[in-house]
């Protein structure tokens, strides 16, 4: 899923500033996969090799619950807009819903012939869409969690899933190296983004939904006018597969995450790089920013969740 492919840069990349140490969260006892935020900001929710899902608390810094039922590496987490339920797909072919303030797994979700590499839900929480190694998306209903529909297309595993804000278009990312944009209404697929050079392993829309970043192993992030499915510009300087992407809230930085055991910032509008973020061991599977927009989360190899400041010109 996550190979290499070499490519020309195209944006100058020159002396990005420096970054302060991060607080290091440990207590995961595997590789951590994925990072996701709470409505509030109060609660970092983290997903791991060691088959768990961990609750923090920012302010303390501290591990706050630790959420068992996978019986295998867990891989997308995804708080719903609400902040009362939590989502995770794990490689053993299930999503599971979580009770958040009682830390308590209440709903089993099957049907997924492969792992789940990722979740997502709708702007009002009705919905719940889950990426696959079966090459599909599966859409579920909520409350209830009842399947209402899959999405098939990609020719390969879909590594990742993201709403638009306003919860009609659904993109996807897929090793078959595209992404695709689907109409959520009419469960059709109404457009294929082609320019990655290998697989894409992560999206994002920002957050008036006008553009759409995608992160993939040819060691790039590209960003495409979701209007005319066009792309817009190409975000490069990371050394190795780019795994993970996210805007900040206000939409004008874009954070990614890669193999080469960096986070970046990137200017949204010029395509430069802002920061780099070193300290991880190994790779940087994920980021996420706070709601605030003033810190980063980073998910990494080295069974570490990491959060960084974001000095505020960014």
């Amino acid at each position: 899923m996550r190979r290499l492919f070499p490519v020309l840069c195209l944006v100058t990349v020159t002396a990005p500033a420096a970054a302060a140490d991060p607080v290091t969260l440990k207590g995961h006892g595997d590789a951590v996969n994925a990072v996701a935020w709470s409505p509030d900001g109060k609660t970092l929710a983290s997903s791991s090799n060691d088959d768990t899902v961990r609750l923090w608390d920012v302010a303390k810094g501290k591990e706050r619950k630790v959420l068992k039922g996978h019986t295998d590496s867990v891989l997308g987490i995804a708080f719903a807009p609400d902040g009362k339920h939590l989502a995770t797909g794990g490689t053993d072919d299930t999503v599971r819903i979580w009770d958040v303030a009682e830390g308590k797994e209440v709903k089993v979700l099957k049907g997924h012939g492969k792992s789940v590499n990722h979740v997502a839900w709708s702007p009002d929480g009705k919905l719940l869409a889950s990426a696959s190694d079966d090459d599909t998306v599966r859409l579920w209903q909520f409350p209830g969690g009842k399947h209402v529909g899959t999405l098939k297309g990609h020719a390969d595993s879909v590594n990742g899933v993201a709403f638009s804000p306003d919860g009609a278009t659904l993109a996807t990312a897929g090793s078959d190296d595209t992404v695709r944009l689907w109409d959520v209404a009419k469960q059709k697929e109404t457009a294929t983004l082609k320019g990655h050079g290998n697989t894409v392993n992560a999206l994002a829309f920002s957050p008036d939904g006008k553009l759409l970043a995608s992160a993939a192993s040819d060691r790039s992030v590209r960003l495409w006018d979701v209007a005319n499915a066009k792309e817009q510009a190409v975000l490069e300087g990371h050394t190795g597969a780019v795994l993970g992407v996210a805007f900040s809230p206000d939409g004008k930085t874009l954070a990614s995450g890669s193999d080469d055991k960096t986070a970046r910032l990137w200017d949204v509008t010029t395509g430069k790089e802002l920061q780099k973020f070193e300290g991880h061991d190994d790779w940087v599977n994920d980021v996420a920013f706070a709601p605030d927009g003033k810190r980063l989360a980073t998910a990494g190899d080295d069974e570490t969740v990491r959060l960084w400041d974001v000095p505020a010109d960014k």
